[in-house]
């Protein structure tokens, strides 16, 4: 229409013009096409990475074996909801046992050996008689898909009556709420898995209202802006005796948002277990096994 007004309908520089601009409409359209199938694309792997963290990190919120555990848990990397830290309970002849742990790294091989660390745990967890044994084993399984620099940091714990067993390789210690909060560092320490670690187990009496919190060192080595560390101890105080332990991961979290001013930059996992009943200690039978009492 605007040739046929202007009366150039058939001169070359107006062919050649409306021919550009039809052109670029076409090539729009397709490229709008061509991005909406990527993007569908890429909301089908996201829910297929939501779902893998599913089967592999399950949410817990629940009593297993008379001690109730709740679990939180935060990837630092955009493009997926997996990342390298660690956590997996399983009730077994033993008592309920958890593992804790952390991946070095945080690419693909990281959530590999993330996935064989998760395996290797729920099949050797209920078979190991105590828990350095349990250490080995899983040391021993992983050894084959680590590389020379690979090595996963982890904490065992075991629940029995009164007591709590712990084995620390080269993980964060757990942090015990009750009339106090006390660290509940190894004796001595111990390489992570893939270095040969070879840990003493340690005993450490519970008390009734007594919690444990289990993390990751994305709670450990938070910093703000400035570099001040997150005052665990005391952010520990104010946030964990909340009613429901739900609320206190809640409250924890959002203690360690505010601090750092943004959602934290490293992966992060918290596992709060509060044993519904303690009772009198277990007596010893195993010669490795190292007291620790309050």
């Amino acid at each position: 229409m605007l040739g046929a007004t202007e009366g150039n309908l058939l001169a070359p520089d107006f062919a050649v013009r409306w021919s550009g601009l039809f052109l670029g409409c076409v090539l729009a359209v397709q490229g709008a096409r061509r991005h909406a199938a990527l993007r569908t694309t890429l909301n089908r792997s996201r829910e297929v990475a939501r779902a893998t963290q599913g089967a592999l990190l399950r949410p817990v919120s629940a009593t297993l074996a008379g001690t109730l555990v709740c679990t939180r848990y935060h990837s630092a990397t955009r493009e997926s909801d997996l990342s390298g830290d660690v956590y997996d309970v399983a009730v077994t002849p033993y008592g309920l046992r958890l593992l804790v742990g952390d991946v070095r790294g945080h690419d693909l091989d990281s959530l590999r050996l993330a996935a064989a660390t998760l395996a290797a745990f729920r099949d050797l967890a209920p078979l190991a008689p105590h828990l350095p044994r349990l250490a080995a084993d899983l040391d021993a399984r992983l050894g084959p898909e680590l590389g020379p620099e690979d090595f996963v940091t982890v904490v065992l714990a075991e629940f029995a009556p009164g007591e709590l067993r712990l084995v620390n390789c080269g993980h964060p210690a757990p942090l015990r709420v009750g009339a106090g909060l006390d660290l509940l560092e190894p004796g001595e320490s111990a390489p992570p898995l893939g270095l040969g670690p070879r840990p003493s187990q340690h005993r450490h009496r519970l008390d009734d209202g007594d919690r444990i919190l289990f993390c990751t060192d994305g709670l450990t080595e938070a910093r703000d802006r400035d570099g001040t560390p997150f005052r665990l101890l005391d952010e520990a105080a104010h946030t964990l005796r909340a009613p429901l332990p739900e609320q206190a991961l809640d409250a924890l979290h959002a203690r360690l948002t505010t601090h750092i001013g943004r959602l934290p930059a490293d992966d992060l996992t918290l596992v709060l277990c509060r044993p519904e009943l303690a009772g009198a200690p277990l007596p010893v039978t195993d010669g490795m096994l190292r007291s620790s009492w309050r």
